[in-house]
């Protein structure tokens, strides 16, 4: 019996697997897509539970996910499990790696913030000197930017900022409150922007690769779906060293399987993407896989603070609710102005309740203030760019395998100095803007959260024009492998502070439009 050859394998069916398929198929490129999860019918297994009827009243059983600290009893399905698919660290170097295995991928689960780089992140390098620059410029992905942004509605406020460039947005005219007004013009006397949210809205429940993208690739005809599917590595012809396919496992029975194909396109997520090519000990001639491993570093609730006039009930009409975004605005000028290089955002809120335990009291009287404050809250969530490090890294331990006897990741990675001089800057900055606007600061700190905990991992199969640097060429194809495509968050050299679902799918609508090209010339 012969075995069917694909046009192209597409591993993952997030955010670059799905626009991967979407771009593809819709040029009548024949796709097979493989996903380690199942196909979800979130309108029949979701369901309400109070937490008395959960074993763990809602805080989930132990040892599952020790490193997911986003997960409770409630939604600890979505997540992958630990104890099957492990992960090793130094004991003094935690990492948060934190995955969603099933079609959609991350693309379910996402903040929907959606933002686009700018040439201080393409050419940080010209900027202030450290690490590379992107072999691509912002002008190359602004076209990619225009095409994905109507695809996910993204809505927010056109400013004409550098270091945060316009889209093609819905138009937020929605009014601040009287709260925010005020941060703002506290901001202003800074020369701090603050501009509303960029946000996808998708359409109905999801601003997903599930329900944005497979649905025109699946009704195209071109694209065939395998659930459970988990890939162990990628195969190649021992005449030409170019891929053929994929060794993958189903996931329910064990049983492993092959799959055959004339391309491979890997968008399995940054890390599990460098998983499978270390594991299957191919695109690595320059030694640059698994490197320079990087995020943004997050510290959640650095500032706390309150708006007395809301005590007790008492705010006026229109004074709390609502938030804001403010980009970077620290070291813009060619070179850096501060002590550390780059910089960082914030995302900040009105009109929450501080959490308890920053406010003083105790027993009767700490129940009082608390409720004394209820609705009074103003709090910020800071977000700064990581520097792209080689010391920074996953490899394949040799001693620990998963369910399936999958050699599993190894890290090493741990923020800087840099990082940690940016985070207390923010940190006094942002409370330097709340006393400003007559908000009474409770407390903060710039501590952030362990690397890995801003589920934005990028950078460890980058690309660049020397093939002894990188791994990808400025089309997210591999140096060594030219029928090999590597379209997810692995490739980029830099990750700002922007979260970078935009920029990863608009990379993978750029490879995948190159790569059909590439395929109707008899290139690839």
């Amino acid at each position: 019996m012969s075995v069917q050859t694909h046009d192209v394998l597409i591993i993952g069916s997030g955010a670059a697997g799905g626009m991967a398929a979407y771009t593809l198929t819709q040029k009548g490129v024949k796709c097979l897509m493989l996903d380690a999860g199942p196909l979800v019918d979130f309108n029949r297994v979701r369901g309400i539970r109070s937490v008395s009827e959960l074993p763990y009243r809602g805080f989930g059983k132990p040892g599952r996910l020790p490193h997911v600290v986003q997960a409770n009893e409630f939604n600890a399905n979505q997540w992958v499990d630990e104890k099957q698919v492990p992960y090793t660290h130094a004991p003094d170097e935690p990492y948060n790696w934190v995955r969603v295995r099933m079609i959609g991928g991350k693309s379910l689960f996402w903040a929907r913030m959606s933002f686009r780089l700018s040439n201080y992140e393409f050419k940080g390098k010209d900027h202030d000197g450290f690490g590379e620059n992107w072999p691509i410029a912002y002008e190359d992905l602004a076209p990619y930017y225009s095409k994905v942004e109507p695809i996910f509605r993204v809505a927010g406020r056109k400013e004409g900022w550098n270091q945060l460039p316009d889209g093609e947005f819905l138009e937020d005219n929605s009014p601040w409150s009287g709260a925010m007004q005020r941060f703002i013009a506290s901001a202003g006397k800074r020369n701090i922007p603050v501009t509303k949210m960029r946000r996808a809205t998708g359409r109905g429940q999801f601003a997903s690769s599930f329900n944005l993208l497979l649905p025109d690739a699946m009704d195209s005809g071109n694209l065939t779906m395998v659930p459970n599917a988990v890939v162990r590595e990628i195969t190649t012809d021992k005449n030409t060293g170019l891929a053929n396919g994929v060794n993958f496992h189903d996931r329910q029975s064990g049983r492993e399987m092959h799959a055959k194909a004339r391309v491979v396109v890997v968008a399995a997520s940054c890390l599990e993407s460098t998983r499978i090519l270390l594991n299957s000990k191919i695109a690595n001639s320059s030694g640059a896989l698994g490197h320079y491993l990087h995020d943004q570093f997050y510290i959640t609730q650095g500032v706390q603070a309150i708006v007395p006039e809301a005590k007790d009930g008492k705010a006026p009409r229109g004074l709390m609710g609502g938030g804001g975004y403010s980009p970077r605005f620290v070291n813009l000028k060619r070179g850096h102005e501060e002590d550390f290089i780059r910089g960082y955002a914030f995302d900040f809120g009105t009109g929450g309740s501080p959490d308890p335990k920053f406010i003083p009291g105790y027993g009767a009287e700490h129940e009082k203030a608390v409720r004394s404050l209820e609705g009074t809250g103003v709090s910020v969530t800071i977000m700064g760019e990581v520097l792209p490090r080689y010391e920074n890294y996953a490899e394949i331990d040799p001693n620990v395998v998963d369910e399936w006897g999958i050699p599993v990741l190894r890290f090493r990675a741990k923020y800087s100095d840099n990082e940690a001089r940016m985070a207390k800057h923010a940190m006094n900055t942002f409370a330097e803007v709340c006393e400003g606007a007559g908000f009474e600061v409770l407390t903060k700190h710039d501590q952030p959260w362990p690397p890995g905990y801003s589920i934005h991992e990028l950078g460890t199969c980058r690309m660049g024009d020397d093939p002894k640097k990188s791994v990808l060429n400025k089309w997210n194809q591999s140096h060594d492998v030219k029928n090999l495509f590597v379209v997810d968050g692995s490739s980029f050299v830099t990750g700002g502070y922007q979260n970078p679902t935009m920029t990863i799918l608009s990379l993978s609508m750029r490879a995948s439009d190159y790569l059909a090209d590439q395929m109707r010339a008899g290139n690839v």
